[in-house]
Protein backbone atom coordinates (compact mmCIF):
# COMPACT_ATOMS: atom_id res chain seq x y z
CA UNK A 1 0.00 0.00 0.00
CA UNK A 2 2.75 2.42 0.98
CA UNK A 3 4.63 1.61 -2.24
CA UNK A 4 1.49 2.37 -4.30
CA UNK A 5 1.12 5.74 -2.56
CA UNK A 6 4.74 6.58 -3.29
CA UNK A 7 4.38 5.58 -6.96
CA UNK A 8 1.19 7.63 -7.35
CA UNK A 9 2.81 10.61 -5.62
CA UNK A 10 5.84 10.39 -7.90
CA UNK A 11 3.59 10.16 -10.97
CA UNK A 12 1.69 13.25 -9.86
CA UNK A 13 4.93 15.11 -9.20
CA UNK A 14 6.27 14.10 -12.63
CA UNK A 15 3.07 15.32 -14.24
CA UNK A 16 3.37 18.61 -12.38
CA UNK A 17 6.99 19.01 -13.39
CA UNK A 18 6.03 18.39 -17.00
CA UNK A 19 3.83 21.46 -16.86
CA UNK A 20 6.91 23.59 -16.37
CA UNK A 21 8.74 21.89 -19.21
CA UNK A 22 6.82 23.67 -21.94
CA UNK A 23 3.50 24.69 -23.34
CA UNK A 24 1.43 23.78 -26.37
CA UNK A 25 1.49 27.31 -27.75
CA UNK A 26 4.42 29.09 -29.31
CA UNK A 27 3.26 32.42 -27.86
CA UNK A 28 2.89 32.63 -24.10
CA UNK A 29 -0.69 33.46 -23.18
CA UNK A 30 -1.78 35.23 -20.03
CA UNK A 31 -5.15 35.64 -18.35
CA UNK A 32 -5.96 39.17 -17.26
CA UNK A 33 -8.62 39.62 -14.58
CA UNK A 34 -8.99 43.25 -15.66
CA UNK A 35 -9.63 42.41 -19.33
CA UNK A 36 -11.82 39.35 -18.83
CA UNK A 37 -15.56 39.11 -18.32
CA UNK A 38 -15.61 37.81 -14.74
CA UNK A 39 -19.41 37.52 -14.66
CA UNK A 40 -19.40 35.38 -17.80
CA UNK A 41 -16.48 33.38 -16.38
CA UNK A 42 -18.41 32.64 -13.20
CA UNK A 43 -21.37 31.37 -15.21
CA UNK A 44 -19.11 29.21 -17.38
CA UNK A 45 -17.56 27.84 -14.19
CA UNK A 46 -21.02 26.98 -12.83
CA UNK A 47 -22.04 25.34 -16.13
CA UNK A 48 -18.86 23.38 -16.89
CA UNK A 49 -16.64 23.13 -13.80
CA UNK A 50 -18.63 23.22 -10.56
CA UNK A 51 -19.95 19.66 -10.87
CA UNK A 52 -16.41 18.37 -10.29
CA UNK A 53 -14.51 21.28 -8.72
CA UNK A 54 -17.33 22.41 -6.41
CA UNK A 55 -19.75 25.30 -6.35
CA UNK A 56 -17.35 27.20 -4.12
CA UNK A 57 -14.17 26.03 -5.89
CA UNK A 58 -13.55 23.60 -3.01
CA UNK A 59 -12.73 20.52 -5.12
CA UNK A 60 -13.52 16.94 -4.29
CA UNK A 61 -12.67 15.15 -1.05
CA UNK A 62 -9.26 13.52 -0.84
CA UNK A 63 -8.16 15.31 -4.00
CA UNK A 64 -4.52 14.47 -3.36
CA UNK A 65 -5.10 10.71 -3.32
CA UNK A 66 -5.90 8.60 -6.35
CA UNK A 67 -9.26 6.90 -6.42
CA UNK A 68 -9.96 3.27 -7.26
CA UNK A 69 -9.72 4.15 -10.95
CA UNK A 70 -6.18 5.50 -10.47
CA UNK A 71 -7.25 9.09 -11.20
CA UNK A 72 -6.90 11.98 -8.83
CA UNK A 73 -10.18 13.62 -7.78
CA UNK A 74 -10.82 17.18 -8.97
CA UNK A 75 -8.65 19.60 -6.98
CA UNK A 76 -9.92 22.82 -5.45
CA UNK A 77 -9.44 26.00 -7.45
CA UNK A 78 -9.47 28.21 -4.38
CA UNK A 79 -6.33 29.32 -2.55
CA UNK A 80 -6.17 25.93 -0.76
CA UNK A 81 -5.60 24.02 -4.00
CA UNK A 82 -2.66 23.97 -6.37
CA UNK A 83 -4.18 25.74 -9.38
CA UNK A 84 -2.35 28.93 -8.51
CA UNK A 85 0.97 27.04 -8.54
CA UNK A 86 0.76 26.91 -12.35
CA UNK A 87 1.29 29.57 -14.97
CA UNK A 88 -1.57 30.97 -17.03
CA UNK A 89 -0.37 29.05 -20.08
CA UNK A 90 -0.43 25.74 -18.23
CA UNK A 91 -3.96 26.45 -16.99
CA UNK A 92 -5.09 27.39 -20.50
CA UNK A 93 -3.54 24.28 -22.04
CA UNK A 94 -4.89 21.96 -19.34
CA UNK A 95 -8.40 23.38 -19.71
CA UNK A 96 -8.28 23.34 -23.51
CA UNK A 97 -6.77 19.88 -24.02
CA UNK A 98 -7.57 18.04 -20.81
CA UNK A 99 -5.08 16.35 -18.52
CA UNK A 100 -4.47 13.11 -20.40
CA UNK A 101 -4.02 14.80 -23.79
CA UNK A 102 -1.71 17.49 -22.46
CA UNK A 103 0.48 14.96 -20.69
CA UNK A 104 0.53 12.77 -23.82
CA UNK A 105 1.86 15.76 -25.78
CA UNK A 106 4.72 15.87 -23.30
CA UNK A 107 5.38 12.14 -23.62
CA UNK A 108 3.87 11.25 -20.25
CA UNK A 109 1.21 8.59 -19.85
CA UNK A 110 -1.11 9.98 -17.20
CA UNK A 111 -4.74 9.08 -16.61
CA UNK A 112 -6.52 12.30 -15.75
CA UNK A 113 -10.17 12.87 -15.01
CA UNK A 114 -9.93 16.39 -16.43
CA UNK A 115 -11.58 16.55 -19.85
CA UNK A 116 -10.56 19.05 -22.49
CA UNK A 117 -12.97 21.86 -23.24
CA UNK A 118 -11.33 23.23 -26.38
CA UNK A 119 -14.12 21.86 -28.58
CA UNK A 120 -16.86 23.28 -26.35
CA UNK A 121 -15.50 26.62 -25.19
CA UNK A 122 -13.82 29.42 -27.12
CA UNK A 123 -10.43 30.79 -26.11
CA UNK A 124 -12.22 33.84 -24.71
CA UNK A 125 -14.54 31.69 -22.61
CA UNK A 126 -11.59 29.71 -21.25
CA UNK A 127 -9.81 32.95 -20.37
CA UNK A 128 -12.98 34.27 -18.70
CA UNK A 129 -13.43 31.18 -16.50
CA UNK A 130 -9.76 31.20 -15.50
CA UNK A 131 -9.98 34.92 -14.73
CA UNK A 132 -13.02 34.25 -12.55
CA UNK A 133 -11.09 31.56 -10.65
CA UNK A 134 -8.09 33.87 -10.23
CA UNK A 135 -10.34 36.71 -9.04
CA UNK A 136 -11.36 34.63 -6.00
CA UNK A 137 -7.79 34.26 -4.74
CA UNK A 138 -6.33 36.57 -2.11
CA UNK A 139 -4.08 39.29 -3.53
CA UNK A 140 -0.89 37.62 -2.28
CA UNK A 141 -1.81 34.38 -4.09
CA UNK A 142 -2.63 36.33 -7.27
CA UNK A 143 0.81 37.95 -7.09
CA UNK A 144 2.61 34.63 -6.61
CA UNK A 145 0.75 33.08 -9.54
CA UNK A 146 1.51 36.13 -11.71
CA UNK A 147 5.21 35.73 -10.88
CA UNK A 148 5.09 32.07 -11.97
CA UNK A 149 3.45 33.11 -15.22
CA UNK A 150 6.06 35.81 -15.78
CA UNK A 151 8.95 33.45 -15.02
CA UNK A 152 7.67 30.85 -17.48
CA UNK A 153 7.45 33.48 -20.21
CA UNK A 154 11.06 34.57 -19.83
Amino acid sequence: MRRAVIIITLAAMTAGAAFWAGTTSTKMQTVSIEKADIVAGEQIYRDYCAACHGANLEGQENWRSSGADGKLPAPPHNEKGHTWHHSDQVLIDYTTLGGTALMAQKGIEFASGMPGFGDELSDTQIHDVLAFIKSTWPERIQKMQAERTKAEGE
